[in-house]
């Protein structure tokens, strides 16, 4: 039977007031920014952490879903470890922890090391993002609620602005070890305000139960799901013992995991919960949508960087708009809601990310820097519109006493979805650009135009055979990774237009819930 600490702090402590509200919301509010901004700082260093470790681009993408998968499985872990700790120890303590993976992170001498200490980066960081609402909400009076989220909404909005930036010069002008080690003076400080600031309002802690058993098959199949994409393209899928072992691996665990949570009686996630109609139909979409929009959002910087020969920094400008329009247009999407049908600008969010995508599925190796930006402004636009109604969907029928599990596990199959979707994307586009290169060789045996003036050219600059070949061969990498990656962004347009239908398959929703933090990442 549980038993509440008798050492427990007063939970009966009011809000925080003054300047130390103020102080304790930036500190809260920047220890979110710096675990958002640990999701979209890495995109442009991939290749540059790839060289540097001795690894293709396609292993380099690892840093980035194996983050996704230990974040996505450690939310749902935040209701039982918050009554075990207490909400301002726990979250003090992710802070602390999230630091020194960093910092390990940055030190890493290869990269089965840097993934080991991201996948404990991602296991720490779960938590913050949801106890930080927790202690926003806790701090400021029930009437200051809204300028709490607003504050928060701003920071989770502003990171993939920064992200690609920092990252960009970072790695430009320093190494990409400083992207991991940039957060430790950061987390430092945030954690000591934290706790020299909340601390009264600390929550009582308890015994709670835990369920061992779904938790083991829990991290089992998300974990051998996420290895056989992340290996297969390097190791010939189902022709490798190796990934047929993990697909079994995965059905298995999650055939059994599906059965034990629901029977435990205190599962570690609630299954009913899909009873509910705007719940699934909301999941479904923000899981699938979420991973077309991370996934493209590695694929973009891969392409510029190994393709068009941009620059880290340059390739994070390509990306910033996308968060600038979303800062403008985020204070109107409240306003919208309070009065309308979520599921309008959901539907408005999926077909402007169609639209910037197949802007994007009309790139060439011509492309310049004016064409590449322009999506990305028109994409931060559907970013603004995109999280907030969808959570909004996703909670509109779960009583209030369920709201947390709702938002732990809508949020723990979105950051799956997103990892899942960067590694299918990832590898769809090599697949598809062994298809070009095979079809531009043959045209060139067959006397395709572009290439015989081309090789006309280099012989006429007097260069060696053997150069004129390396620069055919460049070229010809160059437009079977052009014409593949526009293939994606094409592909994923399509889908976008094909969720609008999902949405609608849900029921109009009463009333808007209160967003949590976790809508803005």
């Amino acid at each position: 039977m549980s038993r509440t600490s008798a050492s427990a702090p007063s939970t009966d402590a009011g809000p925080t007031e003054g300047v130390a509200r103020w102080v304790g919301a930036f500190a809260l509010s920047l220890a979110t920014f710096m675990s958002v901004l640990d999701i979209s700082i890495a995109n442009v260093s991939i290749p540059a952490i790839a060289g540097d470790l001795g690894v293709s681009p396609n292993q380099g993408t690892w840093i980035v879903t194996s983050f996704g998968v230990a974040t996505a499985v450690s939310m749902p872990l935040t209701g039982w470890m918050v009554q075990r700790l207490g909400t301002v120890r726990l979250f003090a303590l992710s802070v602390l922890l999230f630091t020194t993976m960093s910092f390990l992170c940055g030190a890493a001498p290869t990269i089965e090391t840097l993934v080991a200490f991201r996948v404990l980066q991602g296991v720490v960081a779960g938590p913050m993002i949801p106890l930080c609402q927790a202690l926003l909400l806790r701090s400021f009076p029930p009437d200051r609620a809204g300028s709490a989220l607003s504050l928060l909404a701003l920071t989770a909005f502003a990171a993939p602005v920064a992200g690609p930036l920092l990252g960009g010069w970072l790695t430009d002008n320093w190494s990409w070890r400083w992207i991991f080690h940039v957060n430790v003076p950061v987390g430092v400080a945030c954690a000591i305000a934290v706790w020299q600031i909340y601390r009264p309002l600390e929550t009582a802690t308890r015994r709670a139960p835990i369920d061992a058993t779904g938790l083991m098959l829990l991290v089992a199949w998300v974990g051998s799901l996420q290895l056989m994409l992340d290996l297969g393209k390097d190791h010939d899928w189902f022709g490798s013992p190796v990934i047929v072992a993990l697909a079994f691996c995965a059905i298995a665990c999650f055939a059994l995991f599906l059965a034990w949570e629901s029977t435990d009686a205190n599962p570690i996630i609630d299954l009913s919960l899909f009873r509910l109609r705007n719940f699934w139909v909301g999941t479904l979409a923000i899981s699938l949508a979420y991973g077309l929009f991370l996934g493209n959002l590695v694929l973009l910087p891969l392409w510029l960087l190994q393709y068009m020969d941009y620059s880290a920094t340059l390739a994070g400008v390509v990306l910033a708009p996308m968060g600038v329009l979303a800062i403008v247009v985020m204070p109107f999407v409240g306003r919208y809601l309070d009065r309308h049908d979520p599921r309008w600008m959901i539907s408005a969010a999926f077909l402007t990310f169609a639209f910037s995508l197949w802007m994007r599925s009309r790139f060439s190796t011509d492309a310049d820097l004016v064409s590449l930006l322009l999506p990305s402004f028109v994409q931060g636009a559907g970013s603004a519109m995109f999280f907030t109604p969808l959570l909004a969907k996703i909670l509109s029928q779960v009583p209030p006493h369920r709201v947390a599990s709702a938002s732990g596990l809508s949020n723990f199959l979105r950051y799956t979805g997103g990892a899942v979707g960067t590694s299918l994307l990832t590898t769809a586009w090599e697949w598809r650009a062994v298809f070009h290169r095979s079809r531009l060789i043959e045209r060139l045996s067959d006397g395709y135009e572009p290439l015989v003036q081309a090789r006309i050219a280099l012989e006429t600059a007097g260069l060696p055979a053997a150069m004129q070949w390396a620069t055919i061969e460049r070229w010809v990498d160059r437009q079977a990774h052009t014409l593949a990656v526009t293939e994606m962004f094409y592909g994923s347009a399509v889908t976008f237009v094909g969720l609008v239908a999902v949405i609608w398959m849900g029921k109009r929703a009463a009333k808007r819930t209160v967003p949590l933090l976790g809508e803005a990442t």
